[in-house]
Order: structure tokens, then sequence, then C-alpha cells
């Protein structure tokens, strides 16, 4: 893993002349926070080496580089999902990417159903913590003490400081949030109702099918990291009748500008 990292690494370098500081990974619907970024290079997915390609609607499949305010950024468009048939290994490889770009915080979005209710589609929700309920995990097997040690803390996996300024910016421009506790599960199945019970009973807040992975390969690299949800469907009766990836992408787009407020801003002012 390491030998591979180095290489799609020492590509990337020797194709722009860029060192980023903020990683942002952009999940379903959420691509158009590229137009916050002064773009100065974009590198197809499929022209990197050993980088998986995104099978999914809505994940465009691009690493753009720019600059947000005095801040240089590298933002994924389009993530990869255990459920599109790649090894936790290959999802969060390039987590591990944008680490060694030189990256020190990482920011990721999802959609997710809601199950607090408290939320109500649109809602955004900064992820406090989470639960590992996926099949396989990304850590698993002969660890590599170059890339960070074998037993992770994860007693806070997204960081205080970044979620009370997120709060902070969030009061200052109006813009609703919520904060909860997001469950993984593997997908790409949207939950039955019983399953969404069990989310709740749990004691998550909201359930979707990435993240989770992601952001224990950025805590087992000591990235600082930011996660954020938009709430697309929510876990009853009613909901779950009609739910579709159209819709979810659909109740992504509504939230959008908010968000892209939110994150722009918190970048300029971390």
């Amino acid at each position: 893993m390491w030998d591979t990292v180095q290489e799609t690494v020492n590509y990337i370098k020797g194709k722009i002349n860029f060192d980023p500081e903020y990683g942002i990974i952009l999940g379903s619907g959420l691509g158009g926070f590229t137009e916050e970024i002064e773009i100065e290079y974009v590198l197809p997915y499929e022209e990197i080496p050993n980088f998986p390609v995104s099978t999914v609607e809505g994940h465009k499949g691009a690493l753009v580089f720019g600059t947000i305010g005095n801040k240089k950024v590298v933002a994924m468009q389009g993530r990869f999902h255990f459920y599109e048939g790649y090894s936790m290994k290959e999802v969060t490889f390039p987590v591990r990417v944008l680490k060694y770009l030189g990256i020190e915080k990482l920011i990721v979005s999802n959609a997710s159903g809601g199950v607090n209710p408290n939320y109500k589609v649109g809602s955004i929700v900064i992820i406090k913590d989470h639960i590992n309920f996926m099949p396989e995990h990304p850590l698993r097997g002969k660890n590599d003490e170059r890339f960070g040690p074998r037993f992770v803390n994860m007693s806070q996996p997204y960081s205080v400081e970044m979620i009370a300024k997120a709060k902070l910016i969030a009061q200052e421009f109006n813009i609703e949030i919520h904060d909860g506790i997001y469950l993984g599960l593997q997908g790409p199945t949207f939950e039955t109702l019983a399953e969404y019970k069990m989310v709740k009973i749990l004691g998550a807040d909201c359930v979707g099918m990435s993240t989770v992975p992601e952001v224990i390969v950025a805590r087992h690299m000591e990235l600082e990291t930011f996660g954020v949800s938009i709430i697309t469907d929510m876990g009853d009766e009613e909901s779950i009748l009609t739910v579709s990836h159209d819709e979810v992408l659909q109740a992504a787009k509504s939230a959008e500008p908010n968000l892209r407020m939110l994150i722009k801003e918190l970048i300029i002012r971390n």
C-alpha cells in the first residue's frame, strides 16, 4: 500500500505544482461546491494511476485543485463506496493520497437518511460521532506504521474545534444546523423501516453508506476531520415508500447553497 500511494502521489505532483492544505470529499449532489473554488488544476480519476473510478450518478470523478480565499484545497468530485465492489482499502485509498499530497485537514460530506424527529428533508447535520456497521474494516490486515498506529484512538473522530467554529459560522449566517451521530451501513439498498428503527435504537440520528471508512483512515493518519450530512429522506413509513436516488440528489441540491456557504467560511477561517 505504501508504495502504491507514493506512486500515485508522485504522479500527481509531477502533473501539478500545488500543495493543498485542505481535502474535501464531495458526496451525492454536492459536486457544485467546486464553483466556490478558484480552480487551478483538474485531474480526472481515470488518468490517475491506481485510482478507482466512481460509478455512481452524481459523482463526477475528478480531483479539483484550487484556492478558497487564501487556502489551498483539493476536492474529490465523487467518492468510492464498498457497495460498488471496491475493497475498503480501495475505498479509502484517495484519503491516503490526499494526506501525502500535503493536506492537514479533511472535510467529508454525504447524503443520509434521518431518524431524528427534529430533522427534516434538507436539514444540515454536523456529524459529531459515528457508529461503524460496515461489514469490513479499512484497517484490517497488516499495519504499516508509516501510515499510523496499529490501534487508533477513535474517541474524537471529528474535530471538536472545527465543529465549534462551524456552529458559530452557521449562527452568523442564520443557517439552521443540527448535530448528530451517523451510522454507516453497506448499502446499496435504502434501509427498511425495521432497519431505520434499529438505527434509532442504536443511538444514531442518521444513516448512510459512506464516510465512516474515510474518517477511520483519516484518523489513522492524524488528519483533523470534519463531517457534515444533508438529510435527503426520513426513515418513516411515509417517506420510505417513495425514496429513490433521484430524490436524494434533488434534496441534496436544495440544501447545497447553505452547505456551500458553511464549508467555504469554515475553510477560510480555520
